[in-house]
């Protein structure tokens, strides 16, 4: 990456994980682009925003509609400029439905984890391909979850599933975006205390968001379609 101000864009940043990243990335001068589906609502972003005048941007995504996908895409020049050249771009957005148990399994709630969690990553990447810079990264937010080898339960299957898509999509992404020296990884930011992870969680949003981010800066061309966790370790599919 060049010595230009970064800029970022952080999906699902009205809270938890992309709050955090959103937070993070402000701290350390970073220009930051945060959606969330409601933007009027996301109080904690906007006091961000008061406080990092003119480099935090709050737009609105929905990132199960393309549409605003590229109405996101059509905003991003008024916020940040003309050329834009999205640096890094955290795909966070995702959704976790509780409750699913086998035998009663849901058309309807499948077909949500996987417009949430797998395609609607996908898409929006490649809605925003022409506005990320050479040399980019793009992180997917992925899960131990989703990591097929290491299933041994029955349990969140349309998360499981949606993150195991997602995590297709994302060696799929590193092959389409490897001609602009772009590098696409899959992370996990384990069990995280937030509201998906609950109280009881392993690890402080605080710290998840750090350890990403610092295996993000050591990313190389040779680590793209990859899948790690918040400290590096490589995790299988």
């Amino acid at each position: 990456m060049s010595t230009r101000t970064r800029i970022c864009l952080v999906t699902g940043a009205n809270r938890g994980i992309g709050l955090e990243f959103t937070r993070q990335l402000l701290a350390r001068g970073d220009r930051v682009v945060a959606t969330a589906r409601q933007p009027g609502k996301a109080t904690a972003l906007n006091t961000l925003a008061g406080e990092y005048p003119g480099r935090l941007h709050v737009l609105p995504l929905d990132i199960t509609q393309p549409r605003t996908h590229a109405e996101l895409a059509r905003e991003l020049p008024l916020a940040v400029g003309d050329d834009v050249r999205i640096d890094l771009l955290i795909n966070n957005a995702g959704v976790l439905h509780s409750g699913e148990r086998f035998g009663a399994l849901g058309l309807d709630t499948l077909e949500h984890s996987f417009r949430t969690n797998a395609a609607g990553p996908l898409l929006l990447t490649q809605t925003l391909a022409p506005q990320l810079a050479n040399g980019a990264r793009v992180v997917n937010m992925s899960s131990r979850i989703g990591a097929i080898a290491l299933t041994r339960r029955f349990g969140t299957p349309s998360y499981a599933i949606s993150k195991a898509a997602l995590n297709m999509a994302t060696a799929l992404l590193g092959q389409a975006l490897s001609p602009h020296d772009i590098v696409v990884v899959a992370v996990s930011p384990g069990w995280v205390r937030t509201e998906m992870g609950g109280a009881d969680a392993e690890v402080a949003t605080a710290d998840a968001v750090a350890g990403l981010l610092a295996q993000i800066e050591r990313l190389a061309m040779t680590d793209s379609g990859s899948f790690f966790d918040w400290q590096g370790a490589p995790i299988p599919w």
